[in-house]
């Protein structure tokens, strides 16, 4: 089976099997591999098809597994639904809407890519921590372009100390340093997505792993070290010793959308903390007995960190109330739909 390749195991075989129950229709399992808006590229036992992007609410991302129906024309084929997914990798979308973009699905791995030379953001790479984690993907820090840096030690030494226990490396596709050390997550049927700023050289690693040039890269410019960005689409590519690698365009920033679990994996100690204030709704600020004063007092918490998770939550507590404010006016909208409706009936009835 083609599809073994690029990820189809037991799990979504079980969920196929679902959809089969409820449905008689003869259904292809598919993969979506590159997202060009209207159209998506997917991999099906059949070879590769262009299908286009079901009319409904159903999101769909480079990564998700999809169930094909034939059209009318033997030769095609449309989406009939989605599978659930085993990981989501999303962010706020840009603009004024409060809605979820979701990324990447079905990932394993995530390399948060940061470059050496001058994309070196640890608040950047906070964001990108909360995000994977929350996702349901193992995150790994990969430093891009050691060539271009003299003091890689020290800034490994900053990845660690804002990352514990997360895995990271060093690289460089220029002299290959480092390139053995991450092949080891490029498994047969599993899949890593590439997640990091403009210009951090994942189209380059994208081309280094494959072994050839399968992504437009352009040069560092001379002026100020930065690549540019070239990726305009989210496309996932089968490596030739197997394993996926799902590349994405650079995202100028990562507004969160959920972080329940990311905010524990990465604050953990700061939550335990607040846990052990005297008073449930302690503002951290003055209060007798604030765990979080006499931690940032002690030393035992940095102010950096206090400052970077108050950001944070302040961030994500807006976010709530945007949300919970888009489902009232949700609530509303239905309710004088339903309103007008009973008014017509009632209407009728009485004719």
């Amino acid at each position: 089976m083609i599809i073994k390749e690029y990820g189809w195991d037991e799990h979504f075989n079980r969920e196929l099997q679902k959809i089969d129950n409820d449905t008689l229709l003869p259904l292809l399992p598919a993969r979506v591999l590159a997202d060009y808006g209207q159209m998506l590229r997917v991999i099906t036992d059949k070879g590769e098809l262009l299908v286009n992007r079901p009319i409904s609410n159903i999101q769909l991302a480079v990564g998700d597994w999809i169930a094909l129906e034939q059209s009318t024309n033997p030769e095609s084929y449309s989406i009939y639904t989605a599978f659930p997914r085993k990981t989501k990798f999303s962010r706020a979308a840009a603009g004024m809407e409060v809605k979820e973009q979701i990324v990447a699905a079905n990932v394993d791995t995530v390399f948060i890519l940061q470059s050496l030379n001058r994309d070196f953001n640890m608040k950047r790479l906070e964001r990108y921590l909360i995000s994977t984690w929350e996702s349901g993907a193992t995150p790994v820090v990969v430093l891009t372009k050691s060539d271009c840096c003299d003091d890689v030690a020290e800034k490994m030494a900053e990845a660690y100390n804002t990352a514990p226990g997360v895995d990271i490396y060093s690289i460089s596709c220029i002299t290959q340093e480092g390139i053995d050390d991450i092949r080891k997550y490029l498994i047969p049927g599993k899949t890593v997505a590439l997640l990091g700023s403009s210009g951090v050289g994942k189209s380059t690693l994208v081309n280094t792993l494959v072994g050839k040039e399968i992504l437009k890269t352009q040069e560092i410019r001379e002026d100020d070290n930065r690549g540019r960005h070239t990726t305009t689409h989210r496309e996932l590519f089968l490596l030739p010793g197997g394993g996926l690698i799902l590349d994405t365009p650079g995202m100028r920033s990562l507004s969160l959308w959920e972080a329940d679990t990311g905010m524990e994996m990465m604050f953990g100690d700061i939550e335990e903390l607040i846990n052990l204030c005297r008073f449930h709704d302690c503002t951290h600020q003055s209060e007798p007995g604030c765990a979080v004063i006499k931690a940032l007092e002690s030393g035992e918490l940095e102010q950096k960190r206090w400052n970077s998770w108050q950001k944070l939550q302040k961030e994500l507590n807006h976010l709530e109330a945007k949300k919970e404010g888009k489902q009232r006016q949700i609530e509303k909208q239905w309710g004088k739909q339903i309103a007008k409706l009973q008014k017509e009936l009632y209407k009728g009835r009485h004719r």
